[in-house]
């Protein structure tokens, strides 16, 4: 069984080839960067398994885990992460993905999930997947739809209407339309007011 490993994390990918290789049956290489994994898949003997950490460079959320599944006529890829939400892994999934891994998980269910998904099965933790999400008892917060949360969050990082839209996976035309609403609704008349009030709000 070969996978392989693309994490910018150099402890936490060590350890996951570690933790795959003390198996006896698994094959692992690992990189830093999406780059290095798209080349690593066009060069190498076939993988049975790619594991993506959604957020390491160049990898572009769902961008990049479509790029890589349709790589060499096909991939089996599955995504890594530490912070993303719930609707990130249904989209995953729904984009073709092999499987969502947190990295919460416990070394012997991570090995488990690996062997599991490249196997040809497709894995979410049943836990992550039907965990009541945290919803902020928050003034504000209750103004708006999870959508729009979610675009006033790119807005206090600085990005531009475009990137929000590559990060949600819709089309920019839309985060458009969800900043004019949600600016109507929390009385901001642009971006940098918009990004103050959520502050002031304590919303992020």
């Amino acid at each position: 069984m070969r996978v392989l490993i693309a994490d910018d994390h150099d402890l936490l990918r060590d350890t996951l080839v570690m933790f795959l290789e003390s198996q006896g049956d698994i094959e692992t290489a690992s990189v830093g960067t999406f780059e290095e994994a798209c080349s690593r898949i066009e060069a190498d003997a076939p993988y049975d398994l790619v594991l993506l950490d959604y957020n390491m460079p160049g990898m572009n959320g769902l961008d990049g885990l479509r790029k890589a599944i349709g790589l060499k006529g096909g991939q089996r890829v599955a995504l890594i992460s530490g912070e993303a939400t719930r609707q990130i892994a249904e989209d995953a999934l729904e984009a073709g993905a092999a499987g969502f891994v947190p990295k919460s998980l416990p070394a012997k269910s991570l090995v488990n999930a690996v062997k599991f998904m490249a196997m040809g099965e497709q894995y979410a933790p049943i836990d992550f997947m039907t965990a009541v999400e945290d919803v902020t008892a928050n003034p504000m917060a209750e103004k708006l739809t999870n959508r729009e949360l979610q675009v006033l969050k790119g807005l206090t990082e600085g990005k531009s209407n475009k990137e929000i839209a590559r990060d949600l996976d819709v089309l920019e035309p839309t985060v458009k339309l969800h900043v004019k609403t949600l600016y109507r609704k929390i009385g901001a008349a642009n971006r940098t007011q918009a990004a103050m009030l959520a502050r002031e709000a304590g919303l992020y």
